[in-house]
């Protein structure tokens, strides 16, 4: 009997321990989890980057529906659907010649869920006194595309010629009234860097974006426009509007026949044009701007997001995170320095 109790308090005992043991196991691995962010589907950054998205993501666009910026977005949405599988919401935050927009998706939660388009006045913006942050607040994604400059005005204007319109600005100061895209935007220093290499004064007239400054031209509120050849493409199609010169180094693919101003003038203009790329807040987890990158990355090489950006006239320019950074850092640089130089800078 003796012997048989002492069996049955080892076995308990052992039993105990066992309890005991695995006990610990579990609080320990349970508060592993916890701080690792995944206990309970609780995550640090409000999503695992293996469950992300699992929920409607918004794109911040800081431009108007119907610009070269809100074209891209929508399209580039329309093909990368369905490698997100979640919606993808585009929403237009329009105001400060883009500031609104690019403040709004820099102050974001960092957690992939509102990713902008962001725009090359990112650039532009703060040198002006216009915008209190740079590009540093955010943390590229992908760039999609980059567009020259061109200055464009109504068919039934008496221009017909790049020398023609340039020399009547020459002899009429300030007659001319340029329409862009909001001040200190990126087609408002285009214009503001033709008048620098030509010797010519426009009168700038600043819109909540390129389509509501194109709409501008078409009413005749504004005799010309400098946005991109995207921008005014149907219109010049349907023969309501004429570019007369491309303000770049390079002609557009879309509009071949159309000289350079350069090539039309014999003047050159340090310009390299709008880019636009993909971003999201600093502070999002590189896992989830991995797997945001590989969805937009095989979005952007889908057939109908390269047909539909060749039918509006936009030009395709892919560079990965590092290659977007850089775009935007030399950007940053370029212009920290010719906006002193144009007389732009408020600050």
């Amino acid at each position: 009997m003796k012997d048989w109790l002492l069996v049955q308090l080892f076995k308990t005992s052992k039993w105990k321990t066992a309890v005991s043991l695995l006990a610990t196991v579990i609080v320990v691995l349970g508060l592993i989890s916890f701080f690792s962010g995944k206990w309970s589907g609780i995550s640090l950054y409000y999503n695992t980057p293996s469950s992300f998205p699992t929920k409607p993501i918004t794109l911040v666009v800081p431009y108007a529906v119907g610009g070269g910026t809100d074209i891209t977005a929508r399209a580039l949405v329309q093909s990368t659907q369905k490698y997100i599988n979640q919606p993808i919401t585009v929403v237009n935050r329009t105001g400060g010649g883009g500031s609104i927009g690019l403040m709004e998706g820099a102050n974001a939660k960092p957690d992939g869920y509102t990713i902008t388009y962001l725009v090359a006045e990112l650039t532009t913006l703060p040198h002006m006194g216009l915008l209190p942050i740079t590009y540093e607040k955010y943390k590229p994604i992908i760039q999609t595309n980059n567009d020259p400059s061109a200055i464009t005005v109504r068919a039934d204007a008496p221009w017909k010629t790049a020398q023609q319109f340039l020399d009547y600005a020459r002899t009429h100061p300030s007659q001319i009234k340029m329409g862009n895209a909001g001040t200190g935007s990126i087609w408002h220093l285009a214009a503001a860097m033709l008048e620098q290499a030509t010797h010519v004064t426009f009168t700038h007239i600043p819109y909540e974006g390129a389509g509501p400054a194109v709409s501008a031209l078409m009413s005749g509120f504004v005799d010309a426009v400098p946005v991109s050849p995207a921008e005014v493409k149907e219109e010049v199609d349907q023969g309501k509007l004429r570019i007369l010169m491309i303000n770049g180094s390079a002609r557009s693919e879309a509009f071949p026949d159309v000289p350079t101003l350069q090539e039309a003038t014999g003047y050159t203009v340090n310009f390299s044009g709008t880019w636009r790329g993909l971003a999201v807040p600093q502070d999002t987890p590189d896992e989830i701007v991995h797997l945001l990158a590989e969805a937009f990355t095989k979005g952007m090489k889908e057939q109908e997001f390269r047909e539909d950006m060749s039918a509006h006239g936009l030009g395709l320019l892919v560079k990965d995170k590092d290659g977007f950074r850089q775009q935007m850092q030399q950007s940053h640089d370029l212009y920290a320095r010719l906006i002193p130089e144009l007389g732009l800078s408020r600050k």
